[in-house]
């Protein structure tokens, strides 16, 4: 079924006028490849950091593994292989291998590599001269060689064709994470070469990012996306940023605003973080993708970036972003109160507004959906829709009307957040609108209060509906033992302990559910399904352990 006009207009309405006509501009202009010898290399005046490291993809020469799925290229159509997913191909040309935790001992591989790559892929054709792999290899490239590697004649002659691509075809109709890493790609390079075609690439770089970073990181430190994945790779490029600085002794005012920022951006970071140390799934997120929390720490550190305090009890409100975090003891929740994004880049978003996820005694216990796939499919709209994450489904509508592959048109706003922190009870309280389009003008307000041994979770849902459910994905590692009656049941816990789950006004159901914790990667669990009576709705969870 194609989309309808009204959800084209309510998509588009949003979007900023460079992202018309540069999307023309991008599709009109197609540059010739400038195979001019590279520039002269700048002297190194500092000190190169180690830089964040990643989890190992090349497992043989010239064999990878993304997203959960190995390829050996040799066996492939190459490069550009069109039965393989695009996203797969776009992590082979991002040579994420050069930098990961086993490059030492892969050198000769990596160098055989190099030269693979540059005879395979001719300038301007292929997946590899698109410009955000292309601006991640290029940042990749330089990293390697600042690290102690070697690039030879040809490998920096690629090099210097590679950034010339990128400079004419900067995404300015996309924005967000992919105009700022086509600038770090520039300031990479008119740093790493000298001469007036290096300063010019420096001088745009500096420019783009003098007004993406202010307006990208917000005031509590998060990525303006709203993704904890996307987050934690924004905290990653402002680190390699500030190394890239210090390595060249270089750009003095920017680079003090970058590591102003950091603190910030590394404590919401861990705000959104689990006691298990990873990240919550919030908008589009998995693990596997960003650099883990522990190795971006050790970076940070460093380079002078000392990590910040572990969260403590009490209730946490990083209220530019509009998440919370309420933990007391042994109980650890991560609040959604926050927009789907920007109105202009939505394209990560989830309708999750109003769900949580929640830890206990460092289990995770309730978990939002995470991440598999992109691309246009049905099982990515699924995962993107309200009912794969913890919070309230009205007449079977998404909160936010989530559609396509990134796309969103109509979408909840929170609004009217209040704490009331009284000690040791926690409790906070939040209101939706997402739902004001349905014919019963829907409002959706929930309540969290934790205290010693419970969580209670109050829905009330204003206006007519005919159908409300609220849904409760449990970890895989969560085993249900049904109740006496249809409302309540048990969750055991892997360590023994259970967690008793009741409720009033309405109906629960233990359905087969999935956890996606990584790209390529499905977990089979359950969920917890329960169906109003009337307009309000309280789900307790009690435990008898801190």
């Amino acid at each position: 079924m194609k989309p309808g006009l009204l959800l084209y207009w309510h998509t588009l309405r949003h979007l900023k006028p460079v992202q018309f006509y540069g999307r023309l501009l991008f599709r009109m202009r197609r540059p010739r490849p400038d195979l001019r010898a590279a520039p002269p290399l700048r002297p190194v005046a500092g000190t190169w950091q180690l830089a964040a490291r990643r989890d190992p993809s090349l497992t043989g020469d010239g064999t990878f593994c993304f997203l959960g799925q190995k390829h050996d290229l040799s066996a492939i159509n190459g490069w550009n292989d069109g039965n393989l997913d695009k996203l797969w191909l776009y992590n082979l040309h991002y040579f994420d291998t050069l930098n990961a935790s086993n490059n030492m001992a892969l050198t000769a591989q990596h160098q055989r590599l190099l030269t693979r790559w540059i005879e395979a892929n001719p300038p301007g054709h292929g997946n590899g001269w698109e410009p955000y792999p292309m601006s991640l290899r290029i940042v990749n490239w330089i990293k390697w060689a600042l690290a102690g590697n070697t690039l030879d004649t040809r490998q920096l002659n690629s090099l210097a064709i590679q950034v010339r691509w990128l400079a004419e075809r900067l995404e300015i109709h996309l924005l967000g994470n992919h105009l700022f890493a086509n600038a770090k790609a520039l300031l990479f390079a008119g740093q790493f070469f000298m001469g007036p075609e290096a300063d010019a690439w420096r001088v745009t770089a500096l420019r783009i990012l003098a007004r993406e970073v202010p307006e990208q990181i917000l005031a509590d430190g998060a990525h303006f996306e709203l993704s904890t994945m996307y987050h934690a790779l924004a905290l990653e490029d402002m680190l390699d940023l500030l190394n890239l600085a210090q390595a060249f002794d270089a750009l003095d005012g920017q680079a003090s605003d970058w590591r102003s920022r950091i603190p910030a951006m590394q404590s919401w970071l861990a705000m959104l973080s689990h006691p298990d140390g990873g990240i919550g799934f919030f908008n589009d997120a998995a693990f596997g993708i960003a650099v883990e929390t522990a190795e971006l720490a050790r970076y940070a550190d460093s380079l002078c970036c000392p990590a910040p305090p572990a969260p403590t009890d009490g209730v946490t409100h990083l209220a530019a972003s509009g998440y919370l975090r309420l933990q007391q003891g042994a109980s650890v929740l991560l609040l959604d109160a926050a927009a789907v994004g920007p109105d202009y880049l939505p394209g990560h978003a989830h309708a999750d507004t109003l769900s949580f996820e929640w830890s206990l005694s460092g289990q995770r216990l309730l978990v939002n959906s995470g991440t598999s796939q992109y691309g246009l499919g049905a099982e990515r709209l699924r995962q993107r829709g309200t009912a794969a994450h913890n919070t309230v489904q009205i007449d079977g509508a998404d909160s936010s009307e989530v559609w396509s592959g990134f796309r969103v048109a109509r979408r909840a706003y929170p609004h009217d957040i209040r704490i009331d922190a009284p000690g040791p009870v926690l409790g906070i309280s939040c209101t939706h609108d997402g739902y004001l389009r349905l014919p019963g003008k829907n409002i959706h307000r929930r309540h969290w209060r934790l205290a010693a041994g419970e969580l209670a979770v109050h829905d009330r849902v204003s206006g007519p509906f005919r159908l409300a459910e609220a849904f409760f994905h449990l970890h895989p590692a969560i085993r249900v033992a049904p109740g006496a009656d249809r409302q309540q049941c048990t969750l055991l816990l892997p360590d023994d302990s259970t967690v008793h789950v009741t409720i009033d006004q309405g109906t629960i159901s233990v359905q087969p559910g999935h956890w996606h914790p990584r790209f390529g990667v499905s977990q089979e669990t359950h969920c917890l399904r329960i169906r109003f009576e009337g307009a309000d709705l309280t789900t307790r969870f009690s435990w008898n352990y801190p």
